[in-house]
């Protein structure tokens, strides 16, 4: 990325080849171009770039200490604000070209239909899969098996405590990891339970 980097002797000639650029500034300013919020420029970035394919936009900052003149922000279609705290609006500029990189990436990523949360990229994680009866049946048999074990059920008067456990934990659609974890809790609780007799 760093060995991409081109440096324009002025800001004039770094938009030199732009169709949109936003002024971000923490500043209200009584003259210039019209302002908007960071989200507002991302979507207007989004609508710009689906209407000229083959344009280009750019978010312009200012220096740390003093931001951007009034000359710097004439050369910009808009202007542009982050709302942060009333009290104090003004962020470094590392966070403010952080929140701007990240609103414009968001819009383009849904405008190409670019897929917003992770994946497996067809490598399915068998764990996270529904366990299938069998393992669910057998969860049970050696959750009852852990019960008596503890004491907590009593095998001469069940009553209604496995059928309700099945119950829970049928409607519960557990993943292979789960059933796995469960049945550890159990061998724990067997284990346990033997030390302690």
């Amino acid at each position: 990325m760093l060995a991409s980097v081109s440096i324009a002797p002025t800001l004039a000639d770094a938009l030199a080849g732009v169709t949109l650029a936003f002024a971000l500034t923490a500043r209200a300013r009584d003259l210039g171009p019209p302002a908007c919020d960071i989200r507002q420029a991302a979507g207007s970035t989004g609508a710009h770039l689906r209407e000229y394919p083959r344009g280009r936009v750019a978010v312009v900052l200012g220096t740390e200490r003093s931001g951007l003149t009034n000359d710097d922000i004439a050369l910009c279609q808009s202007i542009c604000h982050i709302p942060a705290n009333p009290e104090y609006s003004s962020l470094n500029v590392a966070q403010a070209l952080q929140l701007a990189a990240w609103e414009m990436r968001y819009v383009l990523a849904v405008n190409e239909s670019i897929d917003l949360l992770p994946h497996t990229h067809g490598h399915a994680n068998c764990g996270s899969e529904p366990a299938s009866n069998e393992k669910v049946q057998a969860l049970l048999t050696h959750f009852e098996q852990a019960l008596i074990a503890v004491q907590f059920l009593d095998p001469s008067h069940p009553k209604k405590l496995m059928p309700r456990m099945r119950h829970m934990l049928g409607r519960n659609a557990l993943s292979n990891d789960e059933v796995d974890m469960l049945r550890g809790v159990c061998t724990a609780m067997i284990k346990t339970a033997k030390l302690l007799c």
